[in-house]
């Protein structure tokens, strides 16, 4: 028994490794930009946190070395992402993501130390950073959902990575079946969310890998927030008097207006616009926009 929960316990370090270099393709991109361009840095900085606290955990841990040496690499591997991504964001999202990684990482991660080593005694000390790290690595496993959501309304895998959701199933699987050996909870439960969620991620796949997708992107962003954009760009041609010239293009027949009528054409044009049809036209946009 003892020599399989070794075995599993190493090729689930092999595995999650392989998750944790996933990134390296990415931010090798934003070296070479030196821009992160439209890259977000909460999944690196959340999961400089998961990785942190597991290693923690594998620390207070007996028996804990395979949950240390997989989370500690996993640490080390998403600290250098975050002092990337930090190196290479504008301005304004380095001072956010700055002060995200000073609370999550720094202020989060060192109340648990605290309270774990000065306030907690014996198994407590496990529960307690058990149930933090169990609770961190649910959500990272549930975060796929909305992707799955995504390709069921559009019945097509195109924006689903199989490889990504292969290794949950095979990462979740694993660390599972581990879980079980050693009889630990907090790992096990988790690890087998990640476990289903990954077997549903790949059903979905096996149904839909062959079709088509019933809307492309650009229709499934016509129908949300582009007719919000509409809306708001509408409202502004009003204040900034873009109309008038619409209006004035079908007169360009009549006589010239002297300055002083023109004023008078404009403001009157102006005045008499209908404030229900304008509110109609909006309103009509933001409706169709929410949908």
């Amino acid at each position: 028994m003892a020599s399989l929960s070794v075995i599993l316990g190493i090729i689930g370090n092999v595995i999650s490794i392989l998750m944790f270099l996933s990134p390296l393709k990415t931010f090798k991109r934003i070296v070479k930009k030196k821009s992160t361009e439209n890259y977000k840095g909460l999944p690196y900085i959340t999961t400089l946190l998961s990785t942190s606290l597991w290693s923690f955990y594998g620390i207070l841990k007996p028996g804990g070395l395979l949950v240390l040496t997989v989370n500690g690499t996993g640490a080390i591997l998403h600290f250098i992402y975050v002092a990337l991504f930090l190196m290479y964001a504008p301005k304004d999202i380095k001072i956010k993501s700055l002060k995200l990684v000073a609370i999550v990482d720094v202020g989060f991660f060192g109340v648990v130390i605290a309270v774990t080593l000065l306030a907690l005694h014996g198994s407590v000390r496990l529960t307690l950073v058990g149930l933090v790290c169990a609770g961190l690595t649910i959500g990272m496993y549930a975060s796929p959902l909305a992707v799955m959501r995504t390709v069921i309304k559009m019945k097509s895998v195109e924006y689903m990575p199989f490889f990504l959701s292969f290794f949950q199933f095979l990462n979740g699987g694993v660390w599972a079946a581990y879980a079980m050996l050693v009889k630990d909870i907090y790992i096990g439960v988790p690890n087998g969310v990640g476990f289903v969620l990954g077997s549903a991620q790949l059903l979905l796949y096996i149904i839909y890998k062959n079709k088509s997708p019933s809307k492309a992107p650009e229709e499934m962003d016509e129908e949300g927030s582009a007719h919000l954009v509409k809306g708001v760009i509408q409202m502004q041609d009003f204040e900034n008097n873009d109309i008038k010239n619409r209006n004035l293009s079908k007169g360009n027949s009549l006589p010239k207006p002297s300055v002083d009528r023109q004023y008078n054409q404009k403001i009157t044009k102006t005045i008499s616009l209908n404030p229900d049809a304008v509110g109609f036209s909006i309103g009509k946009d933001l409706e169709l926009g929410i949908k």
